[in-house]
C-alpha cells in the first residue's frame, strides 16, 4: 500500500469510507421511500417482503446496523427499526445540508 500523504482531504481513506456510508444511507432511504409507507410501521413491517431482492442487501445492511441493540435495550425489533428509519432520515438530511453548505 502506498502513502496517503499526497491525497487531497476528500480522497483520504476515512473520507471515502464516510462517503460510502452516506451513499449507502441515501440508497436505503430511497429504497424505503419507494417501497414502504410510514403507516405500515404502526402495524409492523416485513421489510424483506416489501423490498425487492436487488435493493435488499444495502437496505438490510444499513437498517440492521442502525437497529442494533445493546444488552440493556428493551425495545422490540420493530421499535428499533422505526428508530433506525428516523436515524437514517437524520443522517441523509445532515449530509444534504453539509453538501449545500459546501457549495
Amino acid at each position: 500500500m502506498g502513502s496517503t500523504a499526497a491525497l487531497p482531504l476528500d480522497r483520504e481513506p476515512a473520507a471515502l469510507a464516510m462517503r460510502i456510508g452516506i451513499v449507502a444511507a441515501e440508497a436505503a432511504l430511497a429504497t424505503f421511500a419507494r417501497n414502504l409507507d410510514l403507516d405500515d410501521l404502526a402495524d409492523g413491517v416485513d421489510f424483506q417482503g416489501a423490498i425487492g431482492p436487488a435493493e435488499w442487501p444495502v437496505f438490510s445492511l444499513v437498517i440492521d446496523t442502525l437497529a442494533e441493540s445493546s444488552a440493556d435495550d428493551g425495545r422490540s425489533l420493530d421499535e428499533r427499526r422505526a428508530d433506525a428509519l428516523n436515524d437514517l432520515a437524520r443522517i441523509c438530511m445532515a449530509a444534504k445540508h453539509q453538501r449545500a453548505g459546501a457549495a
